[in-house]
C-alpha cells in the first residue's frame, strides 16, 4: 500500500535542506511514496527545488500564487517556461484566486490566474488550482480556460453542488487533513457525488492537519490518516482506495502507475 501526497509546502515546514530530506524520509516510512513539492513564489521554487534534486521521488510545481500578484518578479513567465523543462516538474501551480486574504485587488489576481492558465495550455501542462473565497469566478475562468491537461481543485473547500458544476470540466479534486474533521459537512458530502476516479488526497503540510494530529506541525507522514477516514466514507477497503488514489495522481501528474 502507497499513498501520493498531491500537494506539499516542504519549503515551509522546515527551511534546512537535510531537515527537508529528513520529511520525505519520514513520509516514506509512513509508505507516502511521492509527493508534489509547491512553493508560493518563484524564488521558493528555486531554493526547494535545489535543496530536493537528490530526492528521486518529490515532483515539482511551478508558478506564482495570488499571494504575489504584487510582485511575481521580473521576467516571471520566462522563469516558469525555463523551469518546466526541469526533472520532475510536472504542474503549474498553485494559481488561482484569493478574496479572503485580498492579496492586491480582483482584476490583478485574475489577470494573473488567466495568464498562468494560457501559459500552461501552451506549455501543455496541468494546473494546480488554490480557491479561496473565490469560487464563482474560479469556475466561471476554468470553464473558458482550463488547460487540455486539465486541473486539479486543491485542498477542496467548496460544496457538493459546486463540485457537481465542476465534474462538467476536466479538473479532479484534492482533499486535505480537513477532510477528518467532524463538522466539515460540505466536504463530506462532496465526497458523495464524486466519481471515486476524479478524488485525490494531499497533506497541505503544514497547514491543514488531520484531526488525530492537531496541535502539530502537518507533515506529509501524516497523510494516511486522511486516506483511511476516506476510506470509511466511500465505504471502500483501506488498501483499494490506495490503490485507487495511487493512480489517480499518477494520471492527473502524467508519471508511470508503478
Amino acid at each position: 500500500m502507497q499513498y501520493f501526497d498531491t500537494h506539499a509546502h516542504l519549503g515551509l515546514i522546515v527551511d534546512d535542506p537535510i531537515e527537508q530530506l529528513i520529511v520525505i524520509q519520514e513520509a516514506r516510512q509512513a509508505s507516502v511514496n511521492r509527493i508534489i513539492s509547491i512553493c508560493n513564489s518563484l524564488h521558493d521554487f528555486v531554493t526547494v527545488y535545489d535543496n530536493l534534486k537528490s530526492a528521486a521521488n518529490v515532483y515539482h510545481a511551478v508558478g506564482v500564487s495570488p499571494s504575489e500578484v504584487q510582485n511575481p518578479g521580473k521576467d516571471w513567465q520566462e522563469i516558469i517556461e525555463r523551469n518546466v523543462q526541469q526533472p520532475r516538474v510536472v504542474a503549474i501551480g498553485e494559481i488561482g484566486l484569493d478574496y479572503y486574504r485580498k492579496f492586491g485587488d480582483k482584476n490583478s489576481q485574475i489577470e494573473l490566474f488567466i495568464t498562468q492558465l494560457d501559459l500552461a495550455a501552451k506549455l501543455n501542462m496541468p494546473v494546480i488550482i488554490h480557491n479561496r473565497d473565490a469560487g464563482h469566478d474560479v469556475l466561471e475562468i476554468l470553464r473558458d480556460r482550463l488547460p487540455p491537461k486539465g486541473g486539479v481543485l486543491h485542498c477542496y473547500s467548496e460544496n457538493a453542488e459546486y463540485a457537481k458544476k465542476a465534474l462538467d470540466l476536466n479538473l479532479y479534486f484534492s482533499f486535505a487533513g480537513n477532510l477528518t474533521y467532524r463538522n466539515a459537512r460540505n466536504l463530506h458530502e462532496t465526497i458523495d457525488v464524486l466519481p471515486v476516479d476524479r478524488i485525490l488526497i494531499e497533506s497541505e503540510s503544514p497547514f491543514m492537519v488531520p484531526a488525530d494530529y492537531r496541535g502539530k506541525r502537518n507533515m506529509p507522514k501524516y497523510l494516511p490518516m486522511t486516506a483511511r477516514f476516506l476510506a470509511e466514507m466511500l465505504e471502500m477497503d483501506d488498501e483499494a482506495l490506495a490503490a485507487q488514489l495511487w493512480e489517480n495522481s499518477n494520471k492527473f501528474f502524467g508519471l508511470p502507475n508503478e
